[in-house]
């Protein structure tokens, strides 16, 4: 089951995102204000996040900034009113994914969020899959083994042309 963040200080659009996304199978986290948005990333760990532009405390651009810096495979959606500036431009710069005005529209909202939650789903997986990253003294400790197994051979292989070179 996908989890979607609404991040939205309207109580209005809180309740209308949150019913339209649990009747579709979503499970659905509300929050009020940028900063909290920010603070439950990690615990709820989305697949799409929808910021209101307007977002009291952290903004819905410089959320989106943060969610595409530590959430990697989260998608992000911003929305606003009908009549509330928005800048897409900005936006899009930023990573983020989709548009929405509200107040929502049930099908257009599902339009939106189904794609990009099983987009979100499938980065997750390979994410999920991919090897571990090294840590780089786990490198260094690495070469300074595969050195220390070599470096007798290399030396008697060097030592050999360099003598060979030299009776020339």
């Amino acid at each position: 089951m996908s989890v979607i963040l609404l991040a939205d200080d309207s109580p209005h659009a809180q309740r209308m995102g949150d019913c339209i996304l649990r009747e579709e199978g979503y499970q659905v986290v509300c929050v009020a204000d940028g900063e909290t948005a920010a603070l439950r990333l990690a615990e709820v760990d989305p697949d799409v996040v929808i910021i209101d532009a307007h977002l009291p405390g952290l903004n819905g651009l410089e959320l989106c900034r943060y969610i595409k810096t530590s959430c990697r495979h989260a998608r992000v959606i911003l929305a606003a009113g009908t009549q509330e500036r928005m800048d897409e431009t900005a936006a899009r710069s930023l990573g983020c994914d989709a548009f929405l005005r509200k107040p929502f529209e049930a099908s257009l909202l599902i339009e939106t969020v189904a794609p990009l939650a099983r987009k979100a789903s499938l980065a997750r997986k390979a994410a999920s899959q991919a090897p571990p990253a090294l840590r780089p003294e786990e490198v260094q400790a690495a070469v300074a083994h595969a050195l220390q197994e070599e470096l007798p051979r290399m030396i008697e292989e060097i030592t050999k042309k360099v003598l060979l070179a030299l009776a020339r």
